[in-house]
């Protein structure tokens, strides 16, 4: 017969009832342990971890009131909240049962107790243990995976006035349990701003789930935010839980929000609304309490415009409860020194190389370039400069790559090769159409998110 994984200490000062005990419990877990002081206890529980302590509630002779069992539950959750108590007595009664459980014992023996009573109420008590561990484990795991990930956006680097108004608002907001809609062009820190939030409100020891909305197929749309049932479709070959569930209790962050569909637009406003979502495959309501912060770089009140607009006006009242607009680098020249100086600390330490502050001519000339990837671009152009210098000084030309790559000439007009005919008609569909996506991405017969991914492979 397999054993249960499981240590078990019993501490009883009848010596039948701790041989009898162990001589039961020892043929179903990996290790038993009889004491017949309660006075031990303490150093038992100093050298190893017990899952389950089957206590005794009466120690000294003539004692039939518990109140040594009491003092002994309440010690013990003192030495090692994690172990979990079962007492016996040959005196059980209903008001000494609820007392034991107040303290914080988790069930009741009643001597004498029958052998299989006994084995099923410390192998389910031994199970609780367990699980407990592992909810703690994973809970440890996850708010270390949290701070590691939190790392790579540790703060926000700016000293100049155009973000003094995006961090005003951070700070008034954060406590609040208030939607947020973040607007501002690709590369700007949306990200980092949700990230600020998060870290800085009540709900910063609960999760912070992004979904990049850009990405996500119509097929997926509801089973990736909604969750399924196993068997809901092909390939669901367990049931999943969804953003909105896995966020529950802290926040979720809706990356690229303008990119949606209406017809998910209105899936995604009905689960706000309601606060409860419904897993692909099943009909059962759950609810959701999640704080939402919501990114776009499209002009999406100017989506929301017009007899047919392309983003519901409802949603956006929902999701804009208060509203961070990110200025983009260029309008902040003041802070394009100190995220270069900044960005060569970090990946010189990355990179085992000791490269000093670039000089104050490389600064102006980076301050006069339009950095069109905003903080994005200059954090990649650092790094490969970082990378691919040789001297311990950086020059203008290390940082500038990417300018010079933006000046060369747009694919050739009589060129057939198939990449440069699809920039071409990226290029020309957004000119013609003065920048909107939407009506450039219906011209091109393609939906926004791929005409975004396409924006992204060419550079555009």
């Amino acid at each position: 017969m397999d054993k249960q994984e499981g240590n078990i200490l019993i501490v009883d000062d009848d010596q039948a009832v701790l041989y009898t005990a162990k001589l039961i419990l020892k043929q179903h877990f990996t290790h038993v342990q009889t004491d017949g002081s309660p006075s031990q206890i303490a150093t038992y529980l100093e050298k190893q971890a017990y899952d389950v302590l089957l206590l005794d509630m009466n120690f000294a002779q003539g004692k039939t009131s518990g109140e040594e069992g009491l003092f002994w539950i309440k010690k013990v959750r003192e030495l090692d909240p994690k172990v979990q108590i079962v007492v016996t007595t040959a005196y059980g009664d209903i008001e000494l049962a609820v007392n034991a459980m107040k303290e914080g014992a988790v069930d009741f023996l009643t001597k004498p107790w029958e052998k299989e009573k006994l084995v099923a109420t410390v192998a389910s008590v031994c199970q609780l243990s367990r699980s407990k561990g592992e909810v703690e484990k994973l809970k440890n795991q996850q708010q270390a995976l949290s701070q590691d990930l939190d790392s790579a956006f540790a703060e926000i680097v700016s000293e100049g006035p155009a973000m003094q108004l995006v961090f005003d608002t951070i700070e008034k907001v954060a406590q609040t349990d208030a939607n947020v809609l973040i607007l501002g062009e690709n590369g700007t820190g949306k990200e980092l701003v949700a990230r600020a939030i998060h870290r800085a409100s009540l709900r910063n020891k609960q999760p912070f789930i992004k979904v990049d909305l850009g990405t996500l197929s119509e097929t997926l749309f509801e089973s990736e935010l909604f969750g399924h049932s196993k068997g809901a479709f092909t390939g669901a070959v367990e049931a999943r839980a969804g953003r909105f569930e896995v966020a529950s209790s802290g926040t979720l962050f809706l990356d690229e929000i303008g990119n949606l569909s209406p017809a998910l637009q209105a899936k995604l406003l009905t689960a706000i609304q309601s606060k409860q979502v419904i897993r692909v495959g099943t009909n059962q309501p759950i609810n959701v309490d999640v704080r939402l912060i919501s990114a776009t770089n499209q002009p999406i009140y100017e989506l929301s415009e017009g007899n047919n607009p392309e983003f519901r006006q409802d949603l956006l009242y929902r999701i804009n409860t208060v509203e961070i607009s990110i200025p983009p680098l260029r309008q902040r020249p003041e802070d394009i020194p100190l995220l270069v100086n900044h960005y060569l600390q970090v990946y010189g330490k990355k990179y085992q190389k000791e490269i000093p502050p670039v000089r104050p001519t490389v600064a102006s000339a980076l301050q006069r370039y339009t950095w069109p990837g905003n903080v994005r671009e200059l954090q990649h152009a650092v790094e490969r400069a970082v990378i691919m210098s040789s001297s311990s000084q950086l020059e203008t030309a290390d940082l500038l790559v990417d300018a010079k790559r933006r000046k060369s000439p747009a694919p050739a007009a009589n060129s057939l090769n198939m990449d440069e005919v699809e920039e071409r008609a990226i290029r020309e569909a957004i000119k013609k159409h003065q920048g909107n996506l939407s009506k450039a991405a219906t011209e091109l017969g393609c939906g926004r998110s791929t005409l975004y991914r396409k924006m992204k492979k060419y550079g555009i």
